[in-house]
């Protein structure tokens, strides 16, 4: 066996085997591995646009629990408002309707005491009357007269 004629017949072979390879079976090979990359970066392209549109959306619900937040913070806020207003309001009304209530009890009171003087400016009246009738009936006597005043004066107290 000659080695020189068998390298050059394998050499030939690989050769051939090598154009073949590079003719038919590496330019699919290659566009599968272009498409497959292709695939891959856009897998990736995707990826880190969901992981931005992720990012996005965190933040937007973060702002929008934030100004929820906010919104129930002043809705409280304004119902306590509301409520100390209503207290107040409640507070002054009854001040008021005690003032008046007081007010008409002492109006009341003055005009029991104005009928009670009246009453009483009358009694002491009918009783100057009666006493001065019993004195002009009797005779004028020291005595007598010192007595119907004694009675007149009883009466009064």
């Amino acid at each position: 066996m000659n080695i020189n004629a068998t390298l050059l017949g394998q050499a030939i072979t690989f050769a051939i085997f090598v154009w073949f390879t590079m003719k038919y079976v590496w330019p699919p090979m290659m566009q599968a591995m272009q498409e497959r990359q292709k695939r891959i970066s856009d897998g990736l392209a995707a990826a880190d646009r969901g992981a931005r549109a992720l990012n996005e959306a965190r933040e937007e619900s973060e702002k929008l629990l934030k100004e929820a937040r906010e919104q129930a913070q002043e809705i409280l806020s304004a119902a306590n408002r509301q409520a100390n207003e209503a207290v107040e309001n409640a507070k002054t009304q009854a001040r008021e309707e005690g003032e008046r209530i007081v007010n008409s009890a002492k109006a009341e009171i003055q005009t029991e005491i104005t009928r009670a003087r009246d009453a009483l400016k009358q009694e002491v009246g009918t009783l100057a009357i009666a006493g001065a009738a019993k004195i002009l009936s009797r005779e004028v006597d020291g005595k007598a007269h010192a007595d119907i005043i004694d009675d007149l004066a009883g009466r009064i107290q």
